[in-house]
Formats: C-alpha cells, sequence, structure tokens
C-alpha cells in the first residue's frame, strides 16, 4: 500500500512539473534538461553503473574510461531531452515539424508502400525515437507502433494521451497480431522496436557488440507473414534538431530451411541497430541491460 501511494504521489508532483515544463520556452527546458541528465547521472547510481558496465562489455578496449563515462553521462542527458520534448509534442504540428525534424530518403517508405503490402519500420532506442512515429504522422502516413505497457497505467495513459495528439497509435505486445497484420494489409507503416533483452517474448540469441545477446524473432516473422518491407530508420539528434533517416530495406535469407534462415535475418537486421549505436552511442540506451538473458 505505501508504495501504491509512492506512485501516486510521484505521479501528480510530476504532472506538475511536465505542466510547467510545458509552458516554459523549449530551446529553455532543453538547456534545463542537459543539467538534469548530468545530475541524474550522478544520482542514479544503479543506472549509472549498469551504462557504463554496458559500454565498457560493448567496445571493451576500444574506448578509455573517460570515453565511456562521457557516452553514459551524454546517454542521461538524451533521455532527459527526450522527456521533455515529448511533454511539449502538442506544440509539433504540420506547419514547423520541418524545424524540428529533417527527412531524409523518404522515398524509401513511399517504393515500399507501392506493392501494397504496407511497410516495417524497424528502429531502435536511439535519439529521441518517439518522434519518428510523430514525424510520419504529421507527413500523412497512417501506421501504428508495436509497444509495452509501462507498469503504472497512469504513466501508461499520459503517455498516450500526448502520442495520440496526433494520432500516433500504439498496439501493444499482448494484444492479437491480427491488429498488426491489419494495418499492413491497409497498407500502412508498423514500427518496431527490438533492440532490448526482454524474456517475456520469443527470440533468439545472436551477436550484438560481438556478444549473444537475445533478440526478438517478431521482426522477421513479421516480414515474412506479412510480405511487407523491412526498412530499418533511426532518429538521431543533429545540429540542434533531429535528423529521420530511412535505410534501403533488408532482403532476407529464404533458403528453404526456416530455422537457419531465422537465425541469419535477425543478425542482419540486428546489424543495422548495431551500426547505428556505433554511429551514435551516446544517443543509446546503455542504462538497459541488454546482455541480461544468458545462453544455456
Amino acid at each position: 500500500m505505501k508504495f501504491r501511494f509512492r506512485r501516486y504521489y510521484l505521479y501528480y508532483l510530476g504532472r506538475v512539473l511536465f505542466f510547467i515544463i510545458y509552458l516554459l520556452p523549449l530551446e529553455f527546458v532543453l538547456y534545463l534538461a542537459d543539467i538534469l541528465g548530468a545530475i541524474a547521472f550522478v544520482v542514479l547510481a544503479k543506472y549509472r553503473r549498469i551504462a557504463i558496465a554496458n559500454l565498457a562489455f560493448a567496445f571493451g578496449p576500444e574506448k578509455t574510461i573517460d570515453e565511456i563515462r562521457n557516452i553514459a553521462k551524454a546517454a542521461f542527458q538524451n533521455l532527459a531531452k527526450n522527456g521533455v520534448e515529448l511533454i511539449n509534442f502538442p506544440k509539433i504540428n504540420k506547419a514547423n515539424l520541418d524545424r524540428f525534424v529533417k527527412i531524409r530518403n523518404i522515398d524509401i517508405i513511399d517504393n515500399a508502400l507501392k506493392e501494397g503490402k504496407g511497410a516495417i519500420v524497424l528502429t531502435g532506442h536511439i535519439g529521441n525515437w518517439e518522434l519518428l512515429g510523430l514525424a510520419l504522422r504529421l507527413k500523412g502516413y497512417h501506421g501504428a507502433a508495436i509497444g509495452r505497457r509501462i507498469y503504472f497505467d497512469k504513466y501508461d495513459k499520459y503517455l498516450n494521451r500526448l502520442r495520440r495528439v496526433h494520432d500516433v497509435n500504439v498496439i501493444y505486445r499482448d494484444e492479437s497480431p491480427k491488429k498488426v497484420l491489419k494495418v499492413l494489409k491497409s497498407n500502412g507503416i508498423i514500427g518496431i522496436l527490438a533492440d532490448q533483452d526482454m524474456d517475456s517474448i520469443d527470440g533468439i540469441f545472436v551477436n550484438f557488440f560481438g556478444h549473444p545477446a537475445y533478440t526478438p524473432v517478431g521482426p522477421v516473422a513479421l516480414t515474412k507473414a506479412s510480405g511487407a518491407r523491412l526498412i530499418p530508420a533511426f532518429i538521431i539528434r543533429e545540429n540542434g534538431g533531429h535528423a529521420l533517416m530511412f535505410e534501403k530495406p533488408i532482403e532476407l535469407a529464404d533458403s528453404g530451411d526456416k530455422g537457419k534462415d531465422l537465425i541469419a535475418n535477425t543478425q542482419k537486421w540486428s546489424d543495422v541497430v548495431e551500426s547505428s549505436v556505433r554511429r551514435y552511442p551516446e544517443q543509446w540506451v546503455w542504462m538497459h541491460r541488454r546482455w541480461k538473458t544468458k545462453p544455456d
């Protein structure tokens, strides 16, 4: 009961803080987020240790301990910026979107949709990933992202209210897969963030930064089932704004050996995610325990 009361107390305290953030100029709260992120890096010792350990595990001798600490600190600052930008989503619209997000290679999506089977956009928790769906929706594309529920219902509802300001929809992982296929059959876009270790969903082990990581099989299975194109896309911070970059569709292997193909194709898209994280390590969520699940 005490823990439940604390959740409500923190939620309403947070809503007051979010309201104040919304009233302030975005440039100022982004500057403030930099400071708050640096403070969180110091105060949240558990997650600081996880981030530093993950970075050392991933990069090994490629980076010094000072470089690793700086990247970890920047990752905390990126998350803080994501938060204040999310609160300000209602301020973004069709007229000013291009000031916030520069979209590159959108023709890749258009060409995929011409095939009439929809498109599966594969991304990761890098940059401000919430902006990806918002940008596509404001550009006139329809679809939904596959996500998981937040442990506290009030936070989940608040987050979805911010998303629905621009009609950005979420299909939860525990809902029927028919909902996902329905979007693709209507030639819509399905977004998948598949770069985290979640042993509650079907997955296999493939290499990620040279180490076996439990990785969802969903992107490959959905691509095979729907015939839609699997298109990597990453939104990263760049020059004070954001760049949304689409990459060429991943061509899946089809040797006739389903098990072998599943491993090869999951490794293919995981390599693409790793490449993006290597380019922008300070914008990825290193405080998540990516290698938590171990092979038998």
